[in-house]
């Protein structure tokens, strides 16, 4: 299988997040790719496709948010990370803002996201690898992975949060429309529900989202995910949430798991992007599924035994010494 990474994903180095009422070392580190790497050995350097594919997705004044937050931060003589601390709740509307803690307010939606000196360049990288992937898969590739760091499923078209900066899947969902298919299908199996993924794509009949993870009723995002949101407009019916409570092992994902599949089986997409999030495993320090590594192959083989050409997409994943077996036994299924 091909894989992608980019090196220049490594310089998104935040300190600290503000997690559980206080501020703790930011989890979501460059050692997690060196794990996966380690398992997997080398890598495709994704070639660079420009901003035209992100510009499907995200709007113009977001991704110039995102190349100069941190640099106008440093500007209002502020150290450290940019980091929000006031969000509009209601009226959420487009206005002109000058002062950086209004950007970060209007453009994310928690206080676990900060922009360091490298995110840009690292989320924008990661996109590439994104792409990368997704090209392969449709010059003929039967599945390929990309390294995605950091990730992207909880980022929607104009806000970050949840480690997330720009989506890579939605990115290589609308590259899967752009040259010439008719249908995506994207499966996210992270443990926590792809909220900024399923926004995107809400509205739309042509991307099917489908999402097993972690109940929001106990977990986060907490206020997406629930089993009633189904799609709106010409999307209804486009959306299939199967939350799961904590403490779930393998049997229960599993029926979960045939559910999702037999849904993405009925849409017959030309394509499937898997959102896979390794933070389902039982040794995970901020998830409570009980998945173990040699249940992660048993997983990839149900999904491919679907068919279908699949872009496998790198979302969460924090146990770091476990990392890299938990990626590779899910990347054998394949």
């Amino acid at each position: 299988m091909r894989i992608f990474w980019d090196e220049r994903q490594r310089l998104h180095a935040p300190e600290k997040e503000l997690h559980n009422g206080a501020f703790v070392p930011f989890a979501e580190t460059p050692a997690r790719a060196d794990a996966i790497l380690a398992a997997l050995g080398p890598a495709e350097t994704p070639r660079d496709r420009g901003e035209a594919p992100l510009l499907r997705v995200h709007p113009r004044d977001y991704l110039d948010f995102l190349k100069t937050a941190h640099r106008d931060w440093r500007a209002a003589g502020r150290d450290g990370d940019a980091a929000g601390y006031v969000w509009p709740v209601v009226r959420r509307r487009a206005l002109r803002l000058e002062r950086i803690d209004a950007k970060l307010g209007r453009y994310s939606y928690d206080a676990s996201t900060p922009i360091a000196a490298g995110t840009w360049e690292a989320a924008y990288a990661s996109v590439q690898s994104a792409l990368a992937a997704t090209e392969a898969v449709l010059a003929g590739e039967p599945a390929a992975f990309a390294l995605c760091r950091p990730p992207g499923h909880h980022c929607g078209a104009d806000y970050m949060g949840g480690y997330c900066y720009l989506n890579a899947t939605a990115v290589a969902a609308e590259a899967v429309i752009a040259a010439g298919r008719r249908r995506v299908a994207i499966l996210d199996i992270d443990y926590h529900h792809g909220n900024g993924t399923q926004d995107i794509f809400y509205g739309r009949g042509d991307v099917l989202f489908v999402s097993i993870h972690a109940d929001p009723a106990t977990d986060y995002p907490f206020y997406w995910g629930h089993a009633d949101e189904t799609g709106e407009g010409a999307g209804e019916g486009a959306t299939l949430n199967l939350p799961l409570p904590r403490g779930t092992r393998v049997s229960e994902f599993e029926r979960a798991l045939a559910t999702a599949l037999e849904r993405i089986a009925a849409f017959e997409p030309d394509v499937l992007l898997c959102s896979y999030g390794a933070d389902t495993f039982a040794g995970d320090p901020i998830s409570f599924f009980k998945i173990e590594t040699a249940d992660y192959a048993v997983i990839g083989r149900r999904i491919a035994a679907l068919g279908l050409p699949t872009a496998i997409l790198m979302e969460g994943g924090y146990a770091v010494d476990a990392l890299g077996a938990n990626v590779a036994a899910f990347l054998s299924g394949f």
